[in-house]
């Protein structure tokens, strides 16, 4: 994990899901996933959508033009769990597809519209990521 994102985490925990810096204000959530290749537990700070009662996050990596790891952890594992304030909870991944996926992605870009320039920027498609309760 890298100090960042080290950093990250411990300021959520320590204030009850609210960071500063680049999140500050903004909706995040603390994703726990299983290592697609080392099946060891891997925690990202991931911006998300609130939709109905569904969690949905962007496999954005801040406009690269790779996805990030824990996207390639829920598609070997899409049982995963995330931290949301002082809670924790297990949910099920799936990709969103096609008119789905394009109706989520647009709604996050009007919100923070530092996602549709990620998008503008990458020739790949933004994964759209689905967290559903279980």
């Amino acid at each position: 994990m890298s100090d960042r994102n080290s950093q990250i985490i411990e300021e959520f925990r320590t204030n009850e899901g609210r960071v500063g810096g680049t999140f500050e204000g903004r909706p995040l959530l603390l994703l726990h996933t299983v290592g697609a290749r080392t099946g060891a537990e891997r925690i990202n700070p991931v911006m998300y959508l609130r939709d109905g009662d569904r969690l949905v996050v962007f496999a954005s990596k801040g406009g690269a033009a790779t996805n990030p790891d824990w996207y390639h952890n829920l598609t070997a594992h899409p049982d995963a769990s995330v931290e949301i304030g002082t809670e924790r909870f297990p949910v099920r991944a799936r990709i969103a597809e096609g008119e789905e996926r394009d109706a989520l992605y647009a709604e996050q870009s009007r919100r923070y519209p530092m996602f549709a320039t990620y998008q503008a920027g990458v020739d790949r498609t933004i994964p759209v990521v689905v967290l559903e309760r279980v």
